[in-house]
């Protein structure tokens, strides 16, 4: 997309997160054409929509579509894609002699699904099976963040008669376009969290003058700010690179600065930052969620050193 059009998909897609989220926001996506957008340019549809589903605390099922796009399946099977458990990001099924075991998340688009589409491991590399909803075990995750409306996806020992296809994209890649979208997601919250704070530091008085003059206050909120552009300029050298380990640098850094950036904001707002009134909290609980799918900030770092000992070499720079 050149400037022009990239600024009105902005900024319709700014006006449908403001206004819906879950189905009503899945059901303005389509209307507005972010699907399509998402085939034309991927960089363009997952680095705006989900920086503002980030920004607004809002929730879709573009994730699986995201997913079943880098998989290289029909757009239709995106609310479908079972996504892997918190923490990890192998395939989230097991095919062997042709039974299949699931254990895995899913948007709640999956809730009204006939079927669900499962990335699973085999003896000969990753295969998609597509089961029936109703075979599998689906509940709502509670937790730390239930807005986020994610289901529990599990199956134990499910028969698979018809022979499953390997996925034209691969799974690499989908994890890699999982995280960058992720990332977007934690980078969009994060910009909120810090204008939560810095609105409160302007309106706070202490000692007859706003906490805003406060040499420790400035210090967080600026401190907060260079995490996030660190974070979002990582995102932009992993658009740039196209690999997944820039990808999976781009997550964890994403991951690591938003919960500095929960924690200085948490700080300056102090008290009221704590009450169910403000909504600093579902901020916070939104990243400690999205810091988890595809892998949390700590499991990338420690699984991007072990390759690099293994590999005894420094990938190469980005170009720039």
């Amino acid at each position: 997309m050149d400037g022009a059009d990239l600024e009105v998909f902005e900024r319709s897609l700014r006006n449908a997160t403001d206004r819906h989220t879950g189905g009503p926001l899945d059901a303005a996506l389509a209307e507005l054409g972010w699907h399509d957008a998402l085939t034309v340019d991927p960089e363009a549809a997952i680095s705006t929509l989900f920086g503002l589903q980030g920004a607004a605390n809002v929730t879709s099922s573009a994730l699986g579509h995201v997913l079943a796009h880098a998989l290289g399946l029909e757009a239709t099977a995106g609310p479908g894609v079972v996504l892997p458990t918190i923490g990890r990001w192998d395939p989230p099924g097991t095919l062997e002699d042709g039974l299949l075991r699931v254990d895995g998340l899913a948007t709640a688009a999956l809730a009204d699904r006939e079927s669900a589409v499962v990335v699973a491991s085999t003896r000969d590399g990753v295969r998609v099976v597509t089961v029936a909803t109703s075979s599998l075990e689906v509940r709502r995750v509670a937790g730390v963040d239930p807005g986020l409306g994610l289901l529990q996806v599990t199956g134990a020992s499910l028969p698979v008669t018809a022979d499953p296809a390997s996925p034209p994209g691969g799974w690499v890649p989908a994890v890699a376009f999982g995280r960058l979208a992720t990332a977007h997601e934690l980078v969009g919250a994060s910009r909120t969290m810090l204008e939560l704070a810095r609105q409160h530091a302007l309106g706070r008085i202490q000692f007859g003058q706003p906490i805003s003059s406060f040499q420790a206050v400035r210090h967080r909120l600026a401190e907060t700010l260079v995490a996030i552009e660190m974070a979002d300029a990582m995102l932009d050298a992993a658009w740039l690179d196209g690999s997944s380990g820039s990808a999976a640098m781009a997550k964890a850094v994403a991951g690591r600065q938003a919960r500095t950036t929960a924690r200085h904001c948490q700080q300056v707002l102090a008290g009221i930052g704590f009450t169910d009134e403000h909504p600093l909290h579902l901020y916070i609980r939104r990243v400690l969620v999205l810091d988890g799918l595809f892998g949390t900030a700590a499991a990338i770092t420690k699984s991007l050193g072990d390759e690099l000992i293994a590999g005894g070499r420094l990938p190469p720079l980005v170009p720039l």
